[in-house]
């Protein structure tokens, strides 16, 4: 995963949010976990209509698009969500990566040059950082599987 400065999307909000492990994310070394607005709007709209828990990511900084980054994202794929479109064009114009687990999305950000990370990749690093061990990753992979989280592994030691 990069280092410096990150988006992060809807979908790797909602997997960490739904775990009660915000700080999986926000307190890497070496990261700059950001999102945007519009990202944001998408996550409020699940605390309104699924429950989500409310409060979780309010520290986490929230970076609004300039109007290049605004006219980029308004390029993008239009199947795209506004908070991915949104990730991919701070990214690109800032020179930072993404987290992100839509498939879609990590096509286009792989198109766009980007270094693309995500719920797996999040994990991972917190297991290299020795802030979880593998048995912990496991058990909270395993944890987002039951909560229906679409893993393409369930055993996290081959990635260490």
């Amino acid at each position: 995963m990069a280092t410096g400065l990150v988006l992060v999307d809807n979908t790797v909000l909602t997997n960490y949010a739904l775990i009660a492990r915000p700080d999986l994310v926000t307190d890497l070394r070496g990261v700059e976990f950001a999102t945007t607005p519009e990202v944001m709007a998408e996550y409020q709209a699940g605390v309104t209509g699924r429950g989500m828990p409310v409060a979780v990511w309010d520290s986490l900084p929230q970076l609004t698009l300039n109007p290049a980054e605004l006219r980029f994202a308004d390029r993008l794929l239009p199947r795209l969500g506004r908070g991915e479109r949104s990730c991919l064009a701070v990214a690109v114009h800032r020179q930072g990566a993404i987290a992100c687990d839509d498939a879609v999305a990590r096509r286009e950000a792989q198109r766009l040059g980007l270094i693309v990370t995500g719920t797996i990749g999040i994990l991972v690093v917190n297991i290299r950082q020795t802030r979880l061990t593998i048995a912990d990753g496991n058990a909270i992979l395993a944890g987002l599987i039951a909560l229906g989280y679409r893993s393409p592994l369930a055993d996290l030691s081959d990635l260490i």
